[in-house]
C-alpha cells in the first residue's frame, strides 16, 4: 500500500551529497600532446624550485645539446694546444734487456729510412724532441731512472703519457710490482704498451708470446692493449695512439702549476753559498704568478725574483715563430707570498690577570668546599668522573691532604716540592708490561752476514701484532707502583661515542706552531674557484723562471739521472699543520713485517716528499677516534702527522726504507683533511677474572693488586667480553679483590674488562730534505 502522505517518502539528499566527475567525452589531450602545443614555454607566474624541479623533455634535450657541445669545445681546444706544445712520453722498460737510449735511437733510425718526415733535437737535460710532420705533433721523450723509485715518481708526476716496453725475448723483471704498485698509487697518467724483439721469438711462438704478455699486463693495466713497435709502421701506429688517445687527469697536478726543465743555469750571488737557479720549459696545468712560490721535490719550497718568456730552435721549427726573450713579471716584496711556515707564538698569550675584588669576597665567603681528590697533572676536565666528596676541613687539614703521595687537590694546586719529585720519578719508571715474550733463536741457523739483532726486533714486532690482534689494547696492570698512578693521565668515559671531549684541552707546545682553517674545506673551494682570476705565466708557454736563495751545494750535487721538477704551490700550502691521510695495504705488493704506530716512514704526498712518524686512527665516523697501535693488513688506518698543508685531492704514498739501500711500499691512499682538532683516544683496558660468581655479582681478582686502586677507579663503568655491564660495589680484603655487580649471570669463563682513556698527539718529526738517493 502507499502512504497517505507521499511527501514523506521521497528521499531528499543532504549537503552531503556524493558528487561524481562527469566523463568529458571527446575533450582528452594526452601529456604529449600537451607539451607538444606548449613547446617548451611555461608560466611566466609560477615559480618553481630549482633543487625539487623535475625537468622536461624538451629541457632534457637542451641540455644534453649544450654539454655535448661543451665537450666538443673542449676536446678541439685541448688538439690545438698538444699543435703548439710537445707531448710529453716517459719511457719505461720493464724487462733488463731493454736499453732505452738505444730503442729510441733505433725508432729514429727505422723512421727515418722509411722516409717520414721528422725533426729530432736534444735538450740540454738529455731529453730526446721527436717533430712528425705527417701528425703535425711533437714529442719530447723522456728516460727516467728505473733504479731510483723515488726519482722515477717524481717524473711521472709531470708526464703526459708513460710508454712500457716489455721484451717478448725476456719478459717483465722480478720488481715490476712494486714499480707497478707505486706509479698507480701516486696517479697513473695515460699509458701505452709496446712489445719489442718480437721478430727474435720463432713465427709459431710469436701470437702466444703477445698473448701471455697481454695477460700479465691486464693485472695492472686491465683496459690496455699490447702493441708493436718493431717496423716503421708500428711505430707510427703507436705514436699516432700517443697523440689521439683522450688524456687522464690528475686532479692535483692539473690544480697546480707544473714545469719539467729543459734547461737549467746557476748563477751565484755575492754569497757563494746561495744562488739564483733558472729554469726553462714549458708551463703545464695552470697559470702561475711570480708572487707565489715553488717548490721542487726534494729540495723544498722557494721564492721566485722572475719570469721570463723565451723560445728555442726546436719550437721555431715546427711552429714557425720566434718568440724574443721578454720579461713577463717581476716579483713585488709587499705582495709576495714568505717562506714562514711555521707560527711564532706569543709567551704572553697564557698571562693570568689578577682576580678582582668581588672573586676575591666570592672565594674566601665559601667555607664548605668541594674537595677532589685526583692524580697530579690532570686538570678539572680529565676528573670529571671522579665523584666529589664534601670537606669542612680548615687549612691545616687541607695542607696536609695537598701534601700526601698520591693525590691533590684540583681546588689548590700548588704542592710541595717532595710529592713533585716523588712523582717524577714513579713517571720515569713507567713502563708498558710486554704481552709477547722473546723466543731463544740457536746460533746455528745463521751465517755471518745474518743480523742476530734485526731478526729478533722483527719477531717481537710480529708477536706483538699478533698480540694485538688477539687481545686488543688490553694491558697488564703493574704490581711494583700502584695503578692510579700508572694510569693517572687516562680517564673513564661513560660512552666513547657521546661522551664529551675538549678538542683544546691539554695541547702539547707544538700545536702553538702550527696553523689552523676555520673551514678548511670552504677554504679548499675558495682557492680552487680563484685560479681562474690569477695573473702571471699561462700554460703552455715556454717560460723561464728565476728561482732564488738555491743552496749551491743542492745544485751541483743533484744526480744528474733524475729531471728537476717544479710545482707551483696554492696560497697556505707552505704553511704546516696537522695532516690527516687515509692509507691501506697494496694487494699487490706482500710485505708481512707489521708497521708500529710512530714508525719512520716515507711520504709521497701529490708533488710533496718528506718523512714522518705518524700515529694511526681507525677510519670512522663520529668526533673521536681510537688509536690503532698497529697497522694491520687489510685494514684502513688514518695517519696523522705535522706536514705542510695539502688541498684534497691527492695522491699519497707511505715507503719505508730498507737497510739494504730498496724501499718498501706499505701503504697508499690520498688526503683526507688538514684538521689539528682531530681527536685521537688511546683505549687502555684492564682485565681481571671472576673468582666467585653469584647471580648478579662476581668477586673479580687480578685487574687490581691494593685496595686503594678500587676506590679510585669505583666510578668507572665495567663490561664483560660477552656483553655484561656492571660496576664496582666494594673492595675485599688489601690484595686487590672486589665485589662487583652486573646487569645479568656473568660466567665463570668470562672476562671482566675496565676502559680507560687518554688523548694521543702526533711528534713533531716532519723532515722535507730527504734524500733520493739515500
Amino acid at each position: 500500500m502507499k502512504p497517505e502522505n507521499q511527501d514523506q517518502a521521497v528521499h531528499r539528499p543532504g549537503p552531503a551529497k556524493q558528487d561524481n566527475k562527469k566523463h568529458k567525452t571527446g575533450r582528452h589531450r594526452s601529456k604529449g600532446t600537451l607539451e607538444i602545443l606548449k613547446k617548451g614555454r611555461t608560466a611566466q607566474n609560477s615559480a618553481k624550485s630549482k633543487a625539487n624541479h623535475q625537468l622536461s623533455r624538451m629541457e632534457r634535450r637542451h641540455q644534453a645539446k649544450i654539454l655535448r657541445k661543451t665537450k666538443t669545445e673542449n676536446v678541439l681546444s685541448e688538439k690545438r694546444r698538444s699543435l703548439n706544445v710537445p707531448h710529453l712520453v716517459a719511457v719505461i722498460p720493464l724487462s733488463n734487456n731493454v736499453f732505452v737510449n738505444e730503442k729510441l735511437m733505433e725508432m729514429t733510425n727505422v723512421l727515418q729510412k722509411a722516409d717520414v718526415k721528422l725533426r729530432t733535437s736534444v735538450a740540454s737535460e738529455g731529453y730526446s724532441h721527436l717533430w712528425i710532420e705527417q701528425f703535425k705533433q711533437a714529442f719530447t721523450f723522456i728516460r727516467p731512472d728505473c733504479s731510483s723509485v723515488l726519482g722515477l715518481l717524481d717524473t711521472l708526476k709531470v708526464v703526459d703519457t708513460i710508454l712500457f716496453m716489455v721484451s717478448a725475448e725476456v719478459g717483465f723483471d722480478q720488481d715490476v710490482d712494486l714499480l707497478m704498485t707505486c706509479i698507480l698509487a701516486q696517479g697513473l697518467p695515460s699509458t701505452v704498451v709496446a712489445i719489442t724483439d718480437l721478430e727474435k721469438i720463432p713465427i709459431k711462438k710469436q701470437n702466444e708470446t703477445k698473448q701471455c704478455i697481454q695477460k700479465d699486463i691486464e693485472n695492472w693495466l686491465p683496459d690496455e692493449k699490447v702493441s708493436k713497435i718493431d717496423t716503421s709502421t708500428d711505430i707510427l701506429n703507436v705514436l699516432r695512439r700517443i697523440s689521439s688517445q683522450k688524456k687522464r687527469s690528475i686532479t692535483f697536478r692539473d690544480k697546480r702549476p707544473h714545469l719539467l726543465a729543459e734547461e737549467l743555469a746557476f748563477i751565484p750571488s755575492s754569497d757563494d753559498n746561495v744562488g739564483t737557479m733558472k729554469v726553462t720549459g714549458f708551463l703545464r696545468g695552470q697559470t702561475l704568478s711570480v708572487n707565489s712560490l715553488v717548490h721542487i721535490p726534494g729540495w723544498g719550497d722557494f721564492q721566485m725574483e722572475q719570469i721570463d718568456l723565451t723560445s728555442n730552435d726546436f719550437i721555431k721549427s715546427f711552429t714557425g715563430k720566434d718568440v724574443q726573450t721578454t720579461i713577463l713579471e717581476t716579483a713585488n716584496p709587499k705582495l709576495q707570498d714568505n717562506l714562514a711556515c711555521e707560527n711564532i707564538p706569543d709567551p704572553m698569550d697564557a698571562e693570568q690577570t689578577w682576580p678582582t675584588d668581588e672573586e676575591m669576597k666570592e672565594a674566601t665567603s665559601k667555607n664548605k668546599r668541594m674537595i677532589k681528590r685526583v692524580p697530579q697533572g690532570m686538570s678539572v676536565y680529565q676528573s670529571a668522573w671522579i665523584p666529589d666528596e664534601e670537606s669542612d676541613h680548615d687549612d691545616e687539614n687541607t695542607e696536609s691532604d695537598e701534601g700526601s703521595d698520591d693525590f691533590y687537590s684540583i681546588e689548590d694546586e700548588t704542592s710541595d716540592n717532595e710529592m713533585k719529585s716523588m712523582l717524577d720519578d714513579h713517571m720515569e719508571t713507567m713502563s708498558m708490561t710486554s704481552v709477547a715474550s722473546e723466543a731463544p733463536i740457536e746460533a746455528d741457523k745463521y751465517d755471518l752476514q745474518f743480523d742476530l739483532d734485526e731478526e729478533e726486533k722483527i719477531l717481537n714486532k710480529i708477536k706483538e701484532a699478533k698480540a694485538d690482534q688477539m687481545f686488543p689494547d688490553e694491558v697488564d696492570t703493574p704490581n711494583d707502583m700502584p695503578a692510579r698512578i700508572r694510569f693517572q693521565k687516562y680517564r673513564g668515559l661513560q660512552s666513547f661515542r657521546t661522551s664529551p671531549w675538549d678538542v683544546k684541552e691539554n695541547l702539547p707546545p707544538e700545536y702553538a706552531r702550527i696553523f689552523q682553517f676555520e673551514n678548511f674545506d670552504r677554504t679548499r673551494k675558495r682557492m680552487f674557484k680563484n685560479l681562474e682570476n690569477i695573473t702571471g705565466a699561462m700554460p703552455d708557454w715556454y717560460v723561464t723562471v728565476h728561482v732564488k736563495n738555491i743552496p749551491s751545494k743542492m745544485f751541483h750535487s743533484r744526480d744528474a739521472r733524475n729531471p728537476v721538477v717544479l710545482f707551483g704551490l696554492l696560497p697556505h700550502e707552505q704553511k704546516m699543520s696537522v695532516l690527516n691521510v687515509v692509507l691501506k695495504r697494496p694487494s699487490t705488493v706482500h710485505f708481512d713485517e707489521p708497521i708500529k704506530s710512530k714508525s719512520e716512514l716515507i711520504f709521497q704526498c701529490g708533488f710533496r716528499r718528506f718523512t714522518a712518524e705518524p700515529i694511526f686512527s681507525q677510519h670512522t665516523n663520529g668526533n673521536k677516534f681510537k688509536y690503532e697501535r698497529f697497522f694491520h693488513q687489510d685494514s684502513i688506518v688514518v695517519a696523522t702527522m705535522f706536514a705542510p698543508i695539502v688541498y684534497p685531492p691527492c695522491s699519497v704514498i707511505a715507503m719505508k726504507y730498507c737497510k739494504d739501500g730498496s724501499f718498501q711500499i706499505i701503504g697508499n691512499g690520498n688526503v683526507l683533511s688538514v684538521n689539528p682538532d682531530r681527536v685521537i683516544v688511546k683505549r687502555t683496558v684492564l682485565s681481571g677474572h671472576p673468582f666467585k660468581v653469584h647471580k648478579h655479582s662476581a668477586v673479580v681478582r687480578f685487574m687490581f693488586f691494593n685496595r686503594e686502586d678500587i676506590d679510585w677507579f669505583k666510578p668507572v663503568e665495567l663490561r664483560t667480553k660477552y656483553g655484561r655491564r656492571g660496576h664496582i660495589k666494594e673492595p675485599l680484603g688489601t690484595h686487590g679483590h672486589m665485589k662487583c655487580g652486573f646487569d645479568g649471570q656473568v660466567k665463570s669463563q668470562d672476562t671482566v674488562c675496565l676502559n680507560l682513556y687518554k688523548r694521543v698527539f702526533p711528534k713533531w718529526t716532519y723532515n722535507q730534505f730527504y734524500n733520493v738517493t739515500k
